[in-house]
């Protein structure tokens, strides 16, 4: 069914471009200009191709709609918070959820979490060495 309705919202949209094209501008350009020996009169050929334009448009308008409707239907109402996160590789476990609260409390919870209980803490970095002096100017 979609296909068959693609197929005439395809057609319908090419019609609308050829109509569209065929009518006068103001500055001529790809509008026929009438003369003798033209299929219809200056008037008769706007008010043909302006309703061809309308009613063109109406259909563009009523395909594009029921194109719409019909993807809805087949899409099935979900929640991204029924599915789960990715899946965790292989080597790793999953982490532990965190308490709610502040972004600050949750990081320190995880590294809390993270630092094992034996590991000594750093040593303090060695002071950095002192700026030579500028060198003063000569006078």
């Amino acid at each position: 069914m979609q296909s068959v309705l693609i197929v005439i919202h395809i057609l319908i949209v090419v019609a609308l471009i050829a109509v569209v094209l065929l009518q006068r501008s103001e500055g001529g350009a790809l509008g026929t200009g009438g003369g003798t020996g033209s299929f219809m009169t200056g008037r008769g050929q706007a008010n043909a191709l302006s309703r061809a334009t309308a009613i063109l448009g109406a259909m563009f308008f009523a395909t594009a709609l029921l194109m719409s409707i019909l993807s809805s239907w087949s899409r099935a109402p979900h929640s991204i918070l029924d599915k789960g996160g990715a899946p965790a590789p292989a080597g790793q476990t999953a982490p532990t959820p965190i308490s709610p609260g502040n972004i600050l409390d949750q990081l320190k919870q995880m590294e809390g979490h993270s630092s094992a209980p034996s590991a000594p803490p750093p040593a303090p970095a060695a002071p950095a060495p002192a700026a030579p002096a500028a060198p003063q100017p000569k006078p």
